[in-house]
């Protein structure tokens, strides 16, 4: 098993602002421009419009950009003009661009509100220079928002064929509907790349994958993630695992959490289903986590196997995080070798959900890919999917 301190992930790992990107207003591209499509600069990504000097450009705009470029020419009072209203409206920092600006309009520019005045046509290394000292502050701005709306719950399991899967896709499910009704959004991710059926489970068939979202690399963004997505009827949104297998290795720690922090910029609580096998990005999800659910079943193997997963966690550093554990097909008998209270002995902690066990309707539902609602109305293991939805959004400070 690879392993990994998964305080490490830190020093390498940076959120990246939903709309935080550069956007150039010019009114041509003249010069050799070809090196600025698609290119980052200062850690932000470049988008071009072409409008003329004087056509008037919205503030609104700006106001989802970390920084705006306008072309401004000497020869065009109006185009001066226009920037300085755009500098009066705009929190966003905007920086003017022109053929050969004489000192006096640089100063004029830089006393109306500019962050600075570059020359045309742009270099690279122009707007790095220009771009570095504000890329720290808006990363910085980004946590502190990305941080008070987004979620992330991973769910791990005691062994494979604890129902792990099968549980969470039905969790997620009435998790989704609850938070529909407050207007917000949930997002399912299918992690488990060698086994992973969570999409199947719910009777969707998508095109798309976690796949293409890793071959997209630095193309990711919020509008390739929504496209690779399944709505699920409960409101769900669902990335599948892809069709064929890879190797655990084949993912990286920043293609992993590129595109699960991607997603809960897109839909706020993202629940990932990772694999039985730990691997370096798998921690460092762990590590991130709000929440973390156990799923193991009330067995000797069970419990063992639960055991050595904690032990695992405490081992790398991860003992403090928040972490539940679920206690699947669940069945009450005075005759039953492994006893509830053996919980607490196995674990060092009780049992936080128990989930019933009855596979008439659990293994209907995951047959015709529905809810357990639609095979029985009203069933034990809808009662406690109930109730740990109920906890999950309490341990999550979500209001319902």
């Amino acid at each position: 098993m690879s392993v990994m301190n998964p305080h490490d992930t830190a020093k390498v790992w940076r959120p990246q602002g939903r709309e935080a990107g550069v956007h150039l207003y010019l009114s041509g591209a003249e010069g050799d421009t070809s090196e600025l499509f698609g290119a980052r600069v200062a850690g932000l990504p470049l988008s071009f419009s072409l409008v003329p000097l004087t056509e008037w450009i919205d503030p609104a705009e700006l106001a989802t950009a970390a920084a705006a470029v306008i072309q401004v020419d000497p020869d065009t009072p109006a185009s001066i003009k226009r920037f300085e209203r755009l500098a009066a409206a705009t929190e966003t920092p905007l920086i003017a661009a022109g053929y050969e600006p004489p000192l006096a309009l640089v100063r004029a520019l830089l006393r109306s509100g500019a962050h600075d005045v570059l020359p045309l046509p742009l270099t690279i290394d122009d707007l790095e220079t220009s771009l570095a000292p504000l890329s720290d502050q808006v990363a910085e701005k980004d946590i502190q928002a990305f941080a008070g709306t987004s979620r992330l719950v991973t769910v791990i399991k005691s062994r494979g064929g604890c129902g792990a899967t099968s549980l969470m896709t039905q969790l997620a499910c009435r998790f989704a509907q609850q938070e529909g009704r407050h207007g917000r959004h949930a997002c399912l991710i299918d992690l488990d790349v060698q086994f992973g059926d969570a999409a199947f489970q719910l009777g969707l068939k998508p095109r798309l994958t976690v796949g293409d979202l890793i071959e997209a690399g630095a193309r990711l963004d919020g509008e390739l993630l929504r496209s690779v997505a399944t709505t699920h009827p409960s409101g769900l949104e669902v990335i599948a695992s892809p069709p064929e297998m890879l190797p655990l290795e084949a993912l990286t720690n920043d293609q992993v959490i590129a595109i699960v922090e991607r997603a809960q910029r897109e839909y706020g609580t993202v629940f990932v289903d990772l694999p039985a096998n730990w691997s370096h990005w798998s921690l460092s999800l762990v590590a991130r986590s709000h929440l973390v659910l156990l799923v193991t079943e009330l067995t000797v193997a069970g419990l063992h196997r639960a055991r050595r997963q904690l032990d695992l966690l405490r081992d790398q550093g991860l003992g403090e995080v928040e972490l539940r554990v679920v206690v699947n097909r669940f069945e009450k008998s005075l005759f039953r070798s492994v006893k509830p209270a053996d919980v607490e002995k196995a674990l060092g902690r009780d049992a936080s959900y128990t989930v019933a066990n009855d596979p008439s309707v659990m293994d209907a539902a995951i047959d015709r890919g529905v809810l357990v609602d639609e095979v029985k109305r009203k069933s034990a293991i809808g009662r406690d999917l109930d109730t740990l939805d109920a906890g999950l959004a309490a341990a999550l400070g979500l209001e319902r």
